[in-house]
């Protein structure tokens, strides 16, 4: 038996000759959670086996079968005294349905061993997946059924793989655990067993049942989802060259230096792991392309990012086909293709993104000059148009974020705090003192602390603005006033931020106060009037 088992899952069934006879393969799981393998996704047995079922799923194979040993501690240490209990599958998915000591669950180990052994001799299950398997002792009946009849073996596990092939098992497929992820095995087991079976498999990369891999990834591609994910990097920077301000946190500047070269990094992580769907893997990646990547920006970490996620998934899926084991495929997907993404940004790419970097900003910087109050309104009246059509995260965050790349701080950044979210702060609060009815008090209420407390969520005040075209056009005039006043006061700032720290932030924190203090308020006034009227029509 092997040391340490915590958990055992079985599921027989017949589920394979009911969705079409010769043309589907039944396949086994059987294994333990090992010794490498338990700090590598061993531990949570549920999350292991069903990424299997998620792939198996996509290429139309039947778990048929399941026999996984799991320790509740690396088997280097556990002991027979370890609790261990019963899992298995059924309608509503895997469970724990028994606990025992290890020596109980020793005894219902062989009986589900040779249970399977004997579905397999039956010609009922086409092909194995072995993780960390026991030829010797738990798994033994199970391997020698294989060995006589000759079915395809894939799995995990470089001392037991070897042995199950000493005994003459036929093994299409054997790596280690080092470096792989629960989905990176699975990926590889079921391309090995579909290129066996010669079945059509999509590898299922996202993080949905739904979300099945196709093509090279250029659709995963979404500069606004990039962005959004990577705004807290740049608010952590913010805060550092805020309290870098104060005399006695002087050394902070420092700080802030380190995270404005992070920036790129950070980006670039984020991009690679949203275009090739492989976790920490392209996080790799993404690391590597983002360190080589510092000198382009922001830019540069962004197109860094892309292109050693497109090469992760790109090479992933090349060396899982030339069925190289799974440790070389990630070790090699992850570090190839974030050095290549790395290098041709640092060598080629790096001077050209640092140049559109600082032409946006120079462009921003020039049309602010020409006139800031002018600017400001201009930008406080279209912003509300521009966060309902969706142009706000797809071009004016990224905008923001370049700004805030140099100085910590953003015109367009103090812009969306007064414009937005002191703005849906004054409509919201004016329906909780005086809403046309008394339901909208309720709806207004987590939305004005949302704004306050958070500085987002400036959503809230849809619902009051799309149902009164006088409080729409106060959103519009109160934002465009407060605008003006950015202007006016020269105040780079953010916003995502509580509202009371936003000034500490900002340039200027007596101007920035002042601007957000007179929107909210007009907003607030011109809400209260109209529901006034509204109620005294009613």
């Amino acid at each position: 038996m092997i040391r340490g088992s915590y958990d055992i899952i079985l599921c027989l069934h017949n589920k394979g000759n009911d969705l079409g006879g010769d043309n589907v393969k039944n396949i086994a799981i059987i294994g333990s959670s090992g010794g490498n393998l338990y700090n590598l996704g061993g531990k949570h047995p549920q999350q292991l086996l069903e990424e299997i079922e998620q792939q198996t799923d996509s290429a139309g194979i039947v778990i048929t079968a399941i026999q996984f040993i799991a320790a509740s501690e690396s088997m280097d240490t556990a002991k027979d005294s370890t609790k261990a209990s019963i899992w298995q599958k059924s309608e509503h998915g895997l469970s724990p349905s028994a606990e025992g000591s290890l020596a109980e669950i020793n005894q219902q180990a062989k009986q589900l061993d040779q249970a399977i052994a004997q579905q397999i001799e039956a010609g009922k299950i086409d092909g194995l997946i072995v993780m960390s398997g026991d030829p010797e002792g738990a798994n033994q009946q199970v391997l020698e059924a294989a060995a006589k009849t000759k079915i395809p073996i894939v799995g995990t596990g470089g001392t037991s793989m070897a042995a199950i092939a000493s005994k003459g098992c036929r093994v299409i497929s054997t790596s280690g655990t080092t470096g792989t992820t629960n989905r990176t095995r699975a990926v590889s087991f079921i391309t090995s067993l579909s290129k066996e079976f010669k079945l059509t498999y999509r590898p299922i990369l996202g993080s949905g049942k739904s979300q099945v891999s196709k093509g090279s990834g250029l659709r995963n591609i979404n500069i606004r989802g990039i962005m959004m994910a990577a705004l807290p990097g740049f608010i952590a920077m913010a805060l550092v060259l805020a309290l870098s301000k104060i005399p006695a946190l002087g050394f902070l500047e420092d700080v802030f230096q380190v995270l404005i070269g992070a920036l790129p990094v950070i980006i670039a992580v984020i991009a690679a792991k949203q275009v090739s769907e492989l976790d920490e893997v392209s996080i790799v990646a993404g690391v590597i392309a983002g360190v080589l990547s510092v000198d382009g920006g922001i830019i540069g970490g962004l197109i860094g990012g892309i292109m050693a996620g497109l090469l992760v998934r790109f090479l992933f899926k090349t060396f899982v086909e030339w069925r190289f084991p799974m440790t070389t495929v990630n070790i090699g997907a992850g570090g190839i293709a974030g050095l290549i993404a790395g290098l041709l940004v640092f060598y080629f790419i790096a001077p050209i993104a640092l140049f559109i970097g600082d032409g946006i900003k120079q462009l921003l910087e020039i049309t602010i000059a020409f006139n800031p109050i002018i600017a400001g309104a201009v930008a406080g009246l279209l912003i509300w148009p521009a966060i309902i059509g969706g142009v706000y995260h797809a071009a004016i965050l990224p905008i923001v974020l370049l700004d805030m790349e140099r100085t910590g701080a953003s015109f367009l950044g103090a812009i969306d705090m007064v414009g937005l979210v002191m703005v849906a702060a004054g409509i919201n609060l004016a329906n909780i003192i005086r809403p046309r009815d008394k339901g909208e008090a309720a709806v207004a209420a987590p939305g004005f602390a949302i704004n306050m407390g958070f500085g987002t969520f400036v959503e809230s005040a849809y619902p009051f603005m799309f149902s009164s075209k006088w409080i729409f056009g106060g959103a519009l005039i109160s934002a465009s006033v407060g605008g003006a006043l950015v202007g006016f006061f020269d105040i780079r700032g953010t916003a995502y931020v509580p509202t009371f720290t936003a000034p500490l932030l900002a340039n200027n924190p007596v101007g920035f106060i002042i601007a957000m203090v007179i929107p909210c308020l007009l907003a607030f006034l011109i809400t209260l009037t109209v529901n006034y009227f509204n109620r005294k029509s009613r």
